[in-house]
């Protein structure tokens, strides 16, 4: 697997990536979602930049994890928290929240994967972002 600097524009496309296809399939509903609401701009990348680190996780997941890609495909989870690992910054991660239920949300379906995705990322943020103020308190 690729990695990429810790909140780097290209870490958060994959994650943004990663939530396009949770459910095994790219539905175009999505991407004129990413492009409506300028994703690829907003995380400070081109779209062409953009598609490439989509191509780049496909390529990634499918040397990775091989599976059947079907409305039942299941991403490794402890790939999708180590891709998450790569997001930290509070701000970013909220971002990203919405970004992603943004354009899962976009063809008025969200699969049992796509809200495991979503739940998985807020879970993990969440638990990093709780440690961060500890560590700063203490």
């Amino acid at each position: 697997m690729r990695s990429y600097p810790r909140n780097s524009p290209e870490a958060a496309a994959r994650v943004v990536a990663l939530a396009l296809l949770a459910d095994g399939h790219l539905s175009l509903v999505e991407i004129d979602a990413l492009e409506l609401h300028g994703v690829a701009e907003r995380l400070g990348l081109t779209g062409h930049a953009f598609r490439e680190v989509m191509h780049g996780l496909c390529e990634d997941l499918l040397v990775q994890s091989p599976m059947v890609w079907s409305n039942n495909s299941h991403i490794d989870p402890q790939l999708v928290k180590g891709l998450l690992s790569e997001i930290d910054h509070p701000g970013l991660c909220a971002e990203l929240m919405h970004v992603c239920r943004t354009v899962i949300e976009a063809d008025r379906h969200v699969a049992d994967s796509e809200a495991l995705m979503l739940s998985t990322a807020f879970v993990h943020w969440h638990h990093t972002l709780a440690q961060r103020t500890m560590a700063l308190a203490a």
